[in-house]
């Protein structure tokens, strides 16, 4: 008589919690956390503030702060957790971070544009760069943008990226228009 062999048992794949972490940028600022996130969540569509934590009376030797005044603010854009910080003076913002939006239409990068360059340094626009009226650094590109400049031998590229280099602003019909000659 024959014996049935038992295949063995398969095992499930690791699963490991840091697959599902969320990145969350943390804003630090000086004193206008809540402000500034009461701005953004007022720019943003589908924005919200989740909660805001304060200071507590402890630990006033160290941060300084006032009990009760705020600590930091949680709010969402566009579905991305966001955290802003009343750090005080020790940082500053600049252009080596930014955040990105990424626009469907010229609609909507005229919109964010407008909006966040509003009271912002204008000494800070370029090629859709932008820094707010808080020191964020913001770029409002249109979605897949990286396309147009995939290939740096390419003259569609070449003319592409040297009409950008002129815009504050982007313009998708002019870069379209540059990259087609």
């Amino acid at each position: 008589m024959a014996t049935k062999r038992k295949t063995p048992a398969r095992k499930k794949p690791a699963r490991h919690t840091a697959a599902m972490a969320t990145l969350s940028p943390c804003l630090w600022f000086d004193d206008r956390a809540e402000e500034a996130a009461r701005y953004y969540v007022s720019v943003f569509k589908k924005a919200k503030i989740v909660a805001i934590n304060r200071y507590p009376a402890v630990g006033q030797e160290i941060h300084g702060r006032p009990a009760g005044s705020v600590l930091t603010v949680d709010f969402m854009l566009n579905g991305v957790p966001f955290t802003a910080l009343n750090g005080g003076p020790l940082f500053k913002f600049n252009e080596a971070m930014s955040l990105q939006v990424l626009c469907r239409t010229q609609a909507e990068i005229d919109y964010y544009w407008e909006k966040l360059t509003a009271g912002g340094d204008e000494r800070a626009q370029a090629c859709g760069w932008l820094k707010d009226k808080f020191g964020v650094s913001w770029q409002v590109a249109p979605v897949g943008m990286a396309k147009a400049f995939k290939d740096p031998k390419s003259k569609a590229t070449e003319r592409a990226f040297a009409a950008m280099m002129k815009m504050k602003k982007l313009d998708i019909a002019a870069l379209r228009k540059a990259r087609k000659g």
